[in-house]
């Protein structure tokens, strides 16, 4: 079985280190469920410690990097569940669906085996980073084509609350916007290499050179600096929530 974080994953558990802040609201949208199924599991972040929770993640890697106290983890895709019909109480997934072969049927799996509450954590591709997306706007192109509408949700899981997700500015989980106020953390490849999408659109050099530059001179913080005095940003992350 192969999974793109059996390449790029390796120091993952380092690097996206889940944030107390995000961790709270997946919580709080999971309810009173006390068992659990965490689909795209990765390394175990915002598995609730609380709660019963079986994991189920496609990447040898991301399984390797589970901590000893993780939750037992089962290795398969979305797409093809091993569990019989209303198994969960509730069911999870964060920031994995754009990496699903099958979104529909990977939700449909997870709406069969979950007798309540489904959250995502997922990304809106009509939102954007302004200033990240200026150095690099093959990432426009890559969520447009890999992230699900909004709109998307509902038909495919029925009625669901979408809710807005701001990241705070020192945000502990390094994915893709986290930074968006540490701008010269991009230019560190080994934050980068815990991020997929700079994986996937390939060559960057340009775009990091340019940023370099940029902060160099100063002409960053002349187009985003007002970015600096804020504490969070809403850059298109979203709760979607399935009763």
């Amino acid at each position: 079985m192969s999974a793109i974080y059996d390449e790029i994953g390796v120091d993952y558990s380092q690097l996206r280190k889940p944030d107390a802040r995000i961790s709270s609201r997946i919580l709080e949208a999971l309810g009173s469920a006390e068992t659990v199924l965490n689909v795209g599991a990765g390394t175990g972040s915002y598995e609730p410690r609380d709660r019963q929770v079986t994991a189920v993640e496609p990447s040898l890697e991301m399984i390797r990097q589970r901590p000893p106290s993780a939750a037992p983890v089962i290795q398969g895709s979305a797409e093809y569940l091993p569990f019989e019909d209303d198994s969960f109480d509730a069911a999870m997934a964060v920031l994995t669906i754009h990496h699903w072969a099958d979104k529909q049927c990977g939700l449909a799996e997870m709406r069969r085996v979950t007798r309540g509450p489904i959250v995502l954590l997922t990304f809106d591709p009509a939102c954007r980073c302004a200033w990240l997306n200026d150095y690099f706007p093959e990432l426009v192109t890559l969520d447009e084509g890999q992230m699900p509408r909004l709109s998307d949700y509902p038909n495919w899981l029925g009625p669901v609350r979408i809710e807005p997700l701001p990241i705070p500015h020192d945000c502990t989980d390094g994915f893709l916007y986290a930074y968006w106020r540490r701008p010269a953390a991009y230019l560190d490849e080994a934050i980068r290499s815990g991020i997929s999408s700079f994986w996937r659109i390939g060559q960057v050099q340009e775009g990091l050179d340019k940023l370099a530059r940029d902060l160099e001179s100063g002409e960053w913080e002349r187009g985003y600096g007002e970015l600096l005095a804020l504490d969070e940003l809403d850059l298109g992350y979203r709760l979607v929530i399935a009763p």
